[in-house]
């Protein structure tokens, strides 16, 4: 078992999850603009990405640009892993690779605590990577535990690069959100990937800033 191999119902039954569908996650989130070169690489890279059409140039092409700004944004406080390992239990059947992890530590050697959210790429099917996602979410959550470094919430986020949607593990209570989210209103997707790293690891709300840099 890996976590691409869990169901919604395996996920159910052995973790004890609750799944609530329809969630509004985002409540009121300002846009925030990121910097031009995002946007000039974007802008670039998006018609690409569609017209090659595999999950391997809408990862590279689209989202890691994306996190890797949300990096810069946050003055490199936090750390972006891109296709590593990320077995926690074996025995559990949480193990396998992720293809994102962002956690809120500077140290990029290794995974490190608190690990606050997961990024899944896809293809074309955002409903196929709903299981997997949340079965990375719960590795995390496990893997803060253990470190004892938990965090408020895990999230996850399931992409084809043009859309976006966002899921919340509080405790045992899986949140799936009601709507997507487009990579054409760039800078509300940014406020929304900002607010998901200050509401998992608070200590962020006193380091967001509104920077014009590299614009």
């Amino acid at each position: 078992m890996s976590y691409s191999e869990f169901t919604l119902p395996q996920l159910e039954s052995e973790f004890n999850l609750i799944l609530q569908e329809q969630v509004e996650i985002f409540k009121e989130i300002k846009p925030v603009t990121p910097s031009q070169l995002l946007r000039e690489i974007l802008e670039e890279n998006l018609p690409l990405a569609l017209a090659i059409d595999t999950e391997k140039a809408r990862s590279e092409l689209i989202v890691s640009p994306i996190i890797v700004e949300l990096r810069r944004y946050l003055k490199r406080q936090i750390s972006f892993f891109s296709g590593v390992d990320f077995t926690v239990d074996k025995a559990k059947g949480l193990t396998g690779r992720c293809d994102f992890i962002i956690s809120y530590s500077p140290k990029q050697l290794e995974v490190t605590t608190p690990v606050v959210a997961l990024v899944e790429a896809k293809n074309d099917n955002i409903k196929s990577g709903i299981a997997q996602c949340i079965a990375e979410m719960v590795g995390a959550q496990l893997f803060n535990e253990r470190k004892q470094n938990q965090t408020y919430c895990i999230y996850g986020v399931i992409t084809t690069g043009s859309n976006w949607r966002f899921l919340r593990l509080v405790e045992n209570r899986v949140e799936l959100e009601a709507v997507e989210h487009f990579i054409g209103d760039l800078d509300a997707l940014f406020g929304i990937l900002l607010d998901m790293i200050e509401t998992a690891h608070p200590q962020t709300t006193n380091n967001k800033q509104q920077t014009t840099n590299d614009k």
